[in-house]
């Protein structure tokens, strides 16, 4: 490892910066369900205090520290419209104090425990973990508990590059109708507008999870069900002003052809044969997803890279199952704190070794290093797929650093570092900088699929989540119709019920109900939470049968209508017109 680390040390010190051979792009998907006011332990409102403390509040103090030696992190980090909603919810800032001050009094109450049995070790490490919740309080507070407003100062700056998601993270690919993929789009980049005072010009596929246009039916038996035309999620996403997305490396691979930009925008005169930059498939290249209109719907998207992608996220073969590092699944009780190290990977949890934060620390820096070197490797290999420069797409679930990985922002701040050195052949930008800079190469005509298992639908639709999907279709459809016939614009009741049909519908498409059922993770509340929203649309659009022979909402029922719109208060500008079919 020391001859590498010393060959990555003279390359990068020793390559001039106007020979740089390529850029690297991280993209960050911070996201969470919607838990508030639906549990809080195990599953619930601690999901979103854990990654708040581990790995939100640590992203901005990594920011900060690289802010004073005049370097940015550089990442696109997508917080997602609902992680939004909650990060901004009294609720979440009223008790996530309440939830440090928790960790760190346990903290305490451990010490003195270890050190009467003399395990000096551990009380170093207790002492380790009072310090870590103590400094998250005072960033909190220091924050005016807003930790967007934190966000936002380094997306002004142009340090990182903020850009959204699916409203509730509905998974496209599945959604029965274009005006479900539409809402979910549209109050996405509203949300987003709402939050940092401008549109985003990048958004993060829920699950990755793209479908090109053409003919579709519903993947379920659903009542009078028949094949229809369905457009491409590049052309819902032009509609609403986006540039880019992200892609699995699968479908790149498995694309259909490729045109190049010149021969469609007659930027050559010599012939399709006779160009300096033929077609060709890379992963290290950006491109237009191809659609029937691609004057109308231009929307370039990036391809995740696999060999780096792998090295970052495999607690078998990358840099999370190094020895040194944080132990994620053992915990001392009550508390909840880990005083354990990985120690190896078939390890048994009962023979895990001490944890030592320093060293851990140093491990970083080792692996901020291999990881610059390996992917100058790779855009060195794969520098000649076309015109400009070649770049590295390294997307990653945001919780992957510091809560799952816990030494993962320190790793973050290093490579940003790294990448940051003069010497460095390899630059680290935003997508937006990118794209300024260099155009996509052409268009690519993309299978549908997704970054899940065997890079399909079947993490989301298989005999253990098909039930869920015969309930959805059925509810767009009731929405759908509800949102053509204009009714509930009548009077302010039925446009307050209407609104809450439609945040419920939100609610009930989310993917992670059908992710967490499948994963077998707490899957009890997965199932519990759709039943609930289900449930409770049920009741909705029993009131709105109600309405519609009436012309009034029930007065026996506005006391249930404000419960569910108190338990379930997201998106306060939702308009049911986003429904209306087109």
């Amino acid at each position: 490892m020391t001859g590498l680390l010393n060959a990555v040390c003279f390359f990068t010190m020793t390559t001039p910066a106007h020979n740089r051979i390529g850029c690297v792009t991280f993209t960050l998907h911070a996201h969470l369900p919607y838990v508030i006011n639906h549990g809080t332990w195990p599953h619930g409102l601690e999901w979103l205090h854990e990654a708040a403390a581990e790995t939100y509040l640590p992203l901005l103090k990594v920011m900060e520290e690289l802010e004073e030696k005049k370097v940015a992190l550089k990442v696109n980090l997508n917080l997602s419209p609902v992680l939004l909603e909650q990060l901004a919810h009294p609720v979440f800032q009223r008790e996530f104090p309440a939830y440090l001050l928790r960790k760190i009094e346990a903290a305490r109450k451990d010490a003195p425990e270890f050190s009467s049995a003399g395990e000096t070790h551990a009380v170093r490490t207790a002492g380790f973990w009072e310090r870590f919740y103590e400094q998250a309080l005072r960033r909190f507070e220091a924050l005016g508990g807003n930790i967007i407003r934190g966000f936002q100062r380094y997306y002004d700056s142009g340090a990182i590059e903020i850009i959204t998601c699916g409203a509730t993270h509905g998974y496209f690919p599945l959604l029965g109708t274009d005006a479900s993929i539409r809402a979910q789009v549209r109050i996405g980049v509203e949300t987003h507008q709402r939050f940092f005072g401008r549109r985003p010009r990048g958004i993060w596929l829920p699950e990755c999870g793209y479908r090109p246009a053409g003919t579709w039916r519903h993947p379920v038996p659903v009542d009078g069900d028949r094949p229809f035309l369905r457009a491409g999620v590049e052309q819902i996403l032009a509609e609403n002003g986006l540039e880019y997305f992200f892609v699995d490396t699968h479908l790149v691979d498995t694309a259909s052809h490729v045109t190049p930009y010149e021969l469609l925008f007659g930027e050559s005169t010599t012939g399709e044969d006779q160009f300096i930059h033929p077609p060709v498939k890379s992963f290290y290249r950006a491109y237009y997803a191809d659609t029937p209109d691609r004057r109308a719907a231009r929307v370039a998207f990036f391809t995740r890279d696999p060999r780096t992608g792998i090295q970052v996220w495999s607690g078998d073969s990358g840099y999370p199952g190094d020895p040194n590092y944080l132990e994620f699944h053992k915990k001392r009780w009550p508390g909840g704190h880990r005083y354990w190290r990985v120690t190896g990977p078939r390890v048994d949890l009962g023979a895990k070794l001490p944890y030592d934060p320093e060293i851990a620390r140093a491990r970083t820096q080792e692996h901020a290093r291999h990881f610059a070197h390996i992917t100058a490797e790779a855009l060195a290999a794969n520098g000649s797929a076309g015109p400009g420069r070649p770049v590295l797409t390294a997307p990653f679930d945001a919780e992957l650093f510091g809560h799952w990985w816990f030494e993962g922002p320190e790793w973050l701040k290093n490579v940003a570092l790294e990448f940051a050195r003069p010497g460095s052949p390899v630059e680290s930008v935003t997508c937006g900088e990118y794209l300024d800079r260099y155009r996509p190469v052409g268009y690519l005509g993309l299978p549908e699929g997704s970054w899940g298992a065997n890079s399909n639908n079947s993490v989301w639709l298989n005999p253990e989540t098909e039930w869920t999907w015969k309930e959805i279709y059925p509810m767009e459809e009731a929405v759908q119709r509800i949102a053509a016939g204009g009714a509930w614009r009548a009077d302010d009741q039925a446009s307050r019920l209407a609104r809450q049909i439609c945040r419920e519908l939100l609610l009930l498409e989310s993917s992670d109900w059908q992710f967490l059922i499948t994963t077998q993770n707490a899957r009890d509340y997965a199932e519990k939470r759709f039943h609930t929203h289900h449930t409770q649309l049920n009741l909705l659009l029993e009131m709105w049968r109600c309405f519609e022979k009436t012309g009034r909402v029930p007065p026996d029922r506005l006391f249930e209508l404000g419960n569910i719109e108190q338990r379930d208060s997201v998106f306060p500008n939702i308009d049911p017109q986003y429904w209306a079919p087109r």
